[in-house]
């Protein structure tokens, strides 16, 4: 979901990582199941997230800001 939001609005960035090839980048942020989502280092996410919420808190991170995915 993340990655189809930035596909859809310039303003959004998403990386997705494979983390048994990254463990430091698990370790950083405690990632022990998949998907794991976080948003501006604030808000995480575990599981499939319903796309309204994820959309509140990047809005949110994004100071606010309407963005239209």
């Amino acid at each position: 979901m993340a990655i189809r939001f930035a596909i859809e609005s310039d303003k959004i960035t998403a990386d997705g990582v494979e983390v048994t090839g990254y463990p430091e980048l698990a370790q950083k942020y405690g990632v022990s199941s998949v998907p794991k989502t976080v948003v501006g280092e604030t808000v995480e996410f575990v599981g499939a997230a319903p796309e309204s919420l994820l959309l509140k808190h990047v809005q949110q991170a994004a100071g606010g800001s309407t963005l239209v995915v």
